[in-house]
């Protein structure tokens, strides 16, 4: 015999208000009220370049951060001074961070899509804290050990995205300059690697280094041009430094 049970207003789970005045914390606060915190933000940076790693990182974000990192934001709304001093601050006061470095190499290997999911994974699966729930920017991200939801336009949406953004951006920025140095006369140093005029411009002189991503199509455009003209291109040298 089938018993019917009969569900009233009341017996149905608690609906999660969200309020306005949160700001970027509306998310994030909305998840912890409901028990599924702490919250976890991940985002990437250099997904569209054509030279240099894909960046990932994970950050959450407790109460003691809200005032620290008020004007966090989207690290594409920030300039690069302003992205610097907020680097420290969040690693200061977030309450675990992990940032994660998938060389060009490997996505190469892998394709970008698949390097990015697998470096969001490997973001999460480096917090020192285990988050109760992940929100990825824009990615639904499987295999993941908790619930997740992925948020379109998610740094501008959700602090702890805009954390991570942040810190995936500075660190690659880092990552260039430093390329920038070794590898004088590609200009990684401004344009990070992505398709710029100057850095068509670099790779037609030069050909492509170690860093560029070869499984582009406007680096092994120019790369097989080449191929049959190696003795007539220019490598960069200390001396194009600057």
């Amino acid at each position: 015999m089938t018993t019917l049970v009969r569900l009233s207003r009341t017996s149905w789970p608690p609906r999660t208000i969200i309020r306005r005045a949160g700001g970027l914390r509306t998310m994030e606060s909305a998840l912890v009220r409901s028990g599924l915190g702490p919250v976890a933000g991940v985002d990437e940076a250099g997904r569209g370049a054509c030279a240099g790693p894909l960046v990932v990182a994970a950050c959450i974000l407790g109460d003691r951060a809200r005032a620290a990192l008020d004007s966090i934001d989207d690290s594409k709304k920030l300039s690069e001074p302003v992205r610097e001093a907020l680097f420290p601050r969040v690693i200061r006061w977030a309450t675990a961070y992990s940032i994660v470095t998938v060389p060009s190499a490997e996505i190469d290997r892998i394709g970008i899509h698949v390097a990015n999911i697998e470096g969001m994974r490997r973001a999460v699966a480096g917090l020192s804290v285990d988050p109760g729930y992940v929100l990825t920017d824009g990615f639904r991200v499987p295999g993941l050990p908790v619930p997740s939801l992925p948020v379109i336009g998610g740094d501008a949406t959700a602090a702890c995205i805009a954390a991570a953004s942040v810190l995936a951006k500075v660190h690659r920025d880092r990552i260039m300059r430093r390329l920038d140095a070794e590898l004088p006369g590609y200009g990684f140093a401004v344009h990070k690697g992505y398709n710029t005029t100057a850095h068509t411009d670099a790779l037609g002189r030069l050909g492509p280094c170690d860093h560029h991503r070869r499984s582009w199509a406007n680096v092994a455009c120019l790369e097989n041009a080449g191929a049959g003209d190696t003795a007539g291109r220019v490598r960069p040298t200390a001396a194009d430094a600057g």
